[in-house]
């Protein structure tokens, strides 16, 4: 299907206004008196989005007028979209590393989706015109990919990082504090200690070949300039935490890169609480989140549906 739609440059300027003029603008060549429109092949995928708007203030709680989770087909380029798997970590077993387990009882879940979810996912992805990157991190398991590699040279030297304030005794001592009674308790320090040194990519999401690896924002703003990507849609874990904050997660590559950054619901899970674990708050949360804030939400089912069908 080929339709009008905004350029790539125009895509990598941001969600703002402007950027959006400028996508316009470079949408359109201009040939004396006549203008010609660039197409670009587009494959319709379902997508949920959140209509944030309007409050209803003759309600008690006025946001209880908003229009909430609505779905609908939208055209998303087949030449400037990837599908990036963050964070699918081997975590070991509960036996191993019990300390670890402790503190992020969320490993279950995930390793039922790579069980369950990633071998369709990944194997349609690879299927089609996407793009398949993973984004690593937390040991060395990764660097001998010849897609790391890749990264790193695409990258070149790494920027500057930017400088820190100092800490103090009584600030020290508060992190020691915040480590013992909030996270992640003493006692389990050397199981989580353990387990990332011997950390590697869970069954079933390994890279395949010379995908590209990225462990941090330039390397995989590298890959996606390499590519012509402006928009990246998310699976791993966790939602709420590593997909939105980590080196080479929705933040930065949305607020630092201009990247467009959407998730699979079935793909990721959250991090939770003890009052939000039961029904999975949390992820909700981060859902609705993702959809305001960087890109849409797609069912694994209704995107692997699109990329299957070669329509």
């Amino acid at each position: 299907m080929t339709r009008f739609t905004i350029s790539r440059r125009g895509f990598l300027a941001g969600a703002s206004a402007a950027g959006l003029a400028t996508g316009l603008a470079g949408a359109r060549q201009h040939n004396g008196d006549e203008e010609s429109t660039v197409t670009e092949r587009t494959i319709d995928i379902p997508a949920h989005y959140y209509q944030h708007y309007d409050a209803d203030f003759t309600r008690e709680v006025p946001e209880e007028g908003f229009g909430g989770w609505h779905k609908e087909a939208l055209s998303f380029s087949r030449d400037h979209t990837a599908v990036v798997a963050m964070h699918a970590w081997d975590a070991g077993t509960r036996e191993e590393f019990p300390g670890w387990w402790n503190v992020v009882p969320y490993i279950p879940r995930a390793n039922a989706i790579c069980e369950d979810v990633f071998p369709r996912l990944l194997a349609a992805v690879r299927a089609s015109d996407f793009p398949l990157f993973h984004v690593v991190g937390g040991g060395d398991y990764y660097k001998d990919l010849p897609g790391y590699k890749r990264a790193v040279e695409l990258a070149g030297p790494p920027p500057p990082k930017p400088p820190r304030v100092e800490s103090d005794p009584v600030r020290d001592g508060l992190y020691a504090f915040r480590q013992e009674h909030a996270y992640t308790g003493l006692h389990n320090a050397d199981d989580i200690k353990r387990g990332f040194a011997r950390l590697d990519f869970a069954p079933n999401s390994a890279p395949v070949g010379d995908e590209g690896v990225a462990e941090n924002g330039p390397q995989l703003f590298a890959l996606c300039q390499e590519r012509g990507i402006n928009h990246l849609i998310y699976a791993g874990f966790a939602l709420n935490w590593c997909l939105l904050l980590s080196p080479g997660g929705m933040a930065e590559m949305c607020h630092q890169y201009g990247v467009m950054c959407s998730t699979i619901r079935q793909a990721t899970t959250a991090v939770e609480n003890g009052e939000t674990a039961r029904q999975e708050l949390c992820k909700q949360i981060a859902l609705w989140r993702v959809s305001l804030a960087f890109g849409f939400v797609f069912d694994v089912d209704d995107l692997v549906g699109a990329l299957d069908s070669k329509a």
